[in-house]
């Protein structure tokens, strides 16, 4: 059976749009340096206010990728 081990790290992505694209930004850019992604878990949702508006929306994602073997 062939073991692996697995790295978990958090990061926050925003938006000016959505959760959802804040999400999409973080997996797209951390694709860029991060190789084998496997799950992405949101862990909080908030969102940015300024004079009473929603101005921008922000989601803490962890994200699961693999350790390469040497």
């Amino acid at each position: 059976m062939d073991t692996s081990i697995y790295r978990i790290t958090e990061l926050v992505g925003t938006s000016e749009k959505s959760w959802e694209d804040a999400v999409k930004n973080v997996v797209e850019i951390a694709s860029k340096t991060l190789r084998d992604l496997r799950i992405a878990e949101i862990s909080k949702l908030d969102v940015k206010i300024e004079d009473g508006k929603v101005v921008a929306y922000r989601a803490r994602v962890l994200l699961s990728f693999k350790y390469e073997k040497e």
